[in-house]
């Protein structure tokens, strides 16, 4: 029903007013006594071997939503109703920022993909912890950045503070220097500023009675030298793990006219780096911590490739808005298989 009739009622619109549209209407419904059950009956599969525990967190199925659809932690609750195993919120900044003029979504129809140039765009991360007090036992990741007027020699603080603020309010937490989408950001992606900004982190971190998992999220386009790097840093300031991989400033055996738009590209295309970058990460670390993998997952053979390629979790977004919720289910259904 979603691909024959919502997603092509859906896509005569534009993508940006389109999630508000959709996000309203999840939540106008899920106020009514009964459709959160149903959700639940329709999209959530049930079952203990679907448990993973990952970082010392127990999630209820590996599948969860990627960073950027929920930035501001304003419908976490009624999405987990789909059948996520965690929901990851933000990025957040420190300050409320409106992000990149529009239009900044763009739809690639015939390669399953999207280029974004949405630039941080949020209503700050105290306002996103009033929301998260509501929260009633979804597990939550923090996706924290720094604010695009930030200048990358004062980013540490930036990412401190949105440590600080959400601290209480997430089970771990994503550093976010990868999107390409903020002026420069990627340069913290070099070995010895982002050494820095994650030892300054864990620093904090170690000093609270109780540690929260910190996670890396990574670009696809860093060269295999970079991601030894990579996994240099990981085992020098002891985070917890990896998220490979952001979008793609690559444009690589695209067909569709809006392939010329600047922004980070998400989607099929990007489902063969993203392994890529997974199964190198899993191997040369000698599995030494753990990855959740997300980049093209549009089925359930494309997460079983992630998971078998290293991944421990993985999580979706533009396989979400081309294949529905529907995928979700059929992903842990075909997990379950394989048991």
């Amino acid at each position: 029903m979603y691909k024959q009739i919502i997603r092509p009622i859906f896509f005569w619109f534009d993508p940006e007013k389109v999630h508000y549209f959709t996000f309203s209407f999840i939540r106008t419904v899920s106020k009514i006594p009964g459709i959160p059950s149903l959700f639940k009956f329709l999209f959530v599969v049930n079952d203990k071997r679907l448990e993973r525990e990952v970082f010392g967190l127990k999630f209820k199925n590996p599948v969860g939503l990627a960073a950027g659809m929920d930035k501001d932690a304003s419908l976490y609750k009624e999405l987990s109703n789909l059948g996520f195993g965690f929901i990851e919120i933000g990025t957040l900044t420190p300050k409320a920022q409106e992000g990149n003029p529009k239009k900044r979504i763009f739809r690639l129809k015939e390669d399953n993909a999207l280029i974004n140039r949405m630039g941080f765009n949020n209503s700050g991360v105290r306002a996103a912890v009033e929301r998260l007090k509501r929260n009633k036992g979804v597990l939550i990741g923090g996706n924290i950045g720094k604010n695009k007027l930030t200048p990358n020699e004062e980013a540490t603080a930036d990412y401190l503070i949105c440590f600080e603020a959400l601290y209480d309010y997430v089970n771990y937490f994503v550093v976010n220097v990868s999107s390409p989408n903020t002026p420069n950001l990627r340069e913290l992606q070099e070995k010895e500023p982002l050494t820095k900004l994650l030892q300054a982190l864990q620093d904090q971190n170690l000093a609270k009675p109780k540690q929260k998992p910190i996670l890396l999220k990574i670009a696809p386009d860093l060269t295999n030298s970079q991601l030894l790097d990579i996994i240099d840093i990981v085992k020098e300031t002891k985070i917890a793990g990896v998220i490979a991989t952001n979008t793609t400033l690559s444009r690589e055996g695209l067909h569709s006219g809006n392939k010329i738009e600047t922004g980070g590209m998400s989607g099929k295309p990007l489902r063969n780096r993203s392994t890529e970058v997974i199964r190198f990460l899993s191997e040369k670390s000698n599995k030494a911590f753990p990855i959740i993998g997300v980049g093209g997952i549009h089925s359930p053979e494309d997460a079983l490739e992630k998971l078998e390629a290293g991944a421990s979790l993985i999580q979706i977004y533009t396989g979400f808005i081309y294949e529905g919720p529907g995928l979700i289910k059929a992903i842990n259904k075909k997990i379950l298989e394989k048991l």
